[in-house]
């Protein structure tokens, strides 16, 4: 099955704790601490495979987490690093901020793309060791890892698109033209998802052609197949408008070939302003005026016409040697570049503390004051002196300040209650 859309949840490893102990050995006293470092939490990472055509894999798997950092050990020793998770996506893959729309990487390239990124991990005691507090009881907890949902958004890397209403001969004529082989009958739709053909003219000369399933009127409101693969000709370089120049199926030509620049331009004005061939397929069904007359009319408009009978290859080496001069002009495949993120993506405006009050107990909670919490001895001086100096850096007092709070009131911190004393 053809997939081009998915979405997804990353979540990054986050950093291990920091260690709290002190050094034991025969014959010396007072050690000193050192608890060491938490390792840092994996990052996700996505990579581009040649092999893949498709986002089918993310149907059935829709998050990924990426490992914890190692918490910090005794004697001074780190706690490891979680690996990487590395996803592999199609090449030409749009991984975009799923709120937002903004696109955070383009996975067109072979390089190695950190989509989010782990958690530092936290110091160890031995960081903590002054000259007046020797024996800190207390370290620092491991940074939570980045977390985000995203949408993947496949857009096939092709030089040419060839697009056209459906059984007009695109299937044939990139199936006479490459080694591409779809599915080619004599009924509509035969060509269900969009299919890549590299077209080799001589040795170091190729150029990769998409033929893009039967757009319809109304292509652009989601009508028939267009509407789900017009995005994958926004990079082509150069557009093929393949026409049945011989109105074989009771349609006119001429309408034909402007319903199909209308639905691209309704879809995106970038679509219609790329440069265009029109190659007037079915020739051996028309006749000599029909095709003079399609000819002109659409030289008039400022096209090179093209007759063509794509079945027996004739008049297709004038197409191809046209495409190869045009696309040796042309600037190279779009590549999308990282647009400028929402603030606090990552993180909830003021570390998503809170200050509520209930009974006159004030009420504080917080991811960033729950891992505090969770760091310190509160039962140890030098430990409650950090808390302190911490909740200042935090925002917490101004915060309970703001609240009204007065000298005496109680302060609650998961279950931690003290007097605030100015």
């Amino acid at each position: 099955m053809f997939v081009d859309v998915a979405k997804v949840k990353l979540k990054a490893g986050d950093g291990g704790n920091g260690a709290v102990s002190f050094h034991r050995e025969k014959y010396v006293s007072s050690g000193g601490p050192d608890g060491g470092d938490g390792g840092k939490g994996g990052d996700i990472i996505f990579v581009a495979d040649r092999n893949l055509a498709t986002l089918a894999d993310f149907r059935y798997k829709r998050k990924y987490i990426a490992k914890n950092g190692e918490s910090g050990k005794a004697c001074r020793s780190s706690g490891k690093s979680a690996p990487n998770l590395v996803i592999r996506v199609p090449k030409g893959t749009i991984v975009r901020e799923l709120t937002s729309g903004k696109i955070i990487a383009d996975i067109s390239t072979d390089a190695e793309t950190v989509i989010v990124r782990g958690g530092k991990g936290g110091y160890g005691n031995m960081h903590f060791a002054t000259p007046t507090r020797q024996a800190p009881r207390f370290a620092k907890p491991g940074v939570k890892g980045e977390e985000l949902e995203v949408q993947l958004e496949l857009k096939l890397l092709a030089d040419v698109g060839l697009v056209g209403f459906p059984n007009v001969g695109k299937s044939t004529l990139i199936s006479v033209i490459s080694q591409a082989k779809p599915v080619v009958a004599d009924y509509h739709f035969t060509t269900l998802t969009p299919v890549l053909g590299v077209v080799r003219m001589r040795e170091e000369s190729s150029f990769v052609v998409a033929d893009i399933p039967g757009l319809i009127e109304g292509a652009c409101k989601g009508l028939g197949l267009g509407h789900q693969f017009l995005r994958h000709i926004e990079r082509c370089r150069l557009l093929v408008h393949v026409v049945d120049v011989a109105g074989s199926e009771g349609r006119d030509p001429f309408e034909d070939f402007e319903v199909i620049n209308r639905e691209l331009r309704s879809f995106d004005e970038g679509l219609s302003a790329k440069p265009m061939l029109v190659a007037g397929n079915k020739c051996d069904l028309a006749s000599d005026a029909q095709i003079e007359r399609f000819k002109g009319y659409v030289e008039a408009r400022g096209y090179k016409f093209f007759p063509i009978m794509a079945p027996i290859n004739h008049g297709v080496e004038a197409l191809l040697l046209e495409i190869e001069a045009m696309l040796a002009k042309l600037p190279p495949i779009t590549i999308y570049e990282p647009e400028e993120l929402p603030e606090n993506l990552f993180k909830q405006a003021d570390g998503g503390i809170e200050v509520t009050t209930r009974n006159g107990v004030y009420f504080v909670s917080g991811e960033k004051v729950l891992r505090l919490v969770e760091s310190v001895n509160l039962d140890d001086y030098e430990s409650l002196r950090y808390f302190h100096k911490m909740l200042g850096i935090f925002g917490v007092l101004d915060k309970l300040k703001n609240a009204g709070i007065k000298q005496g009131d109680t302060v609650n911190i998961y279950d931690f209650e003290f007097e605030f004393l100015e």
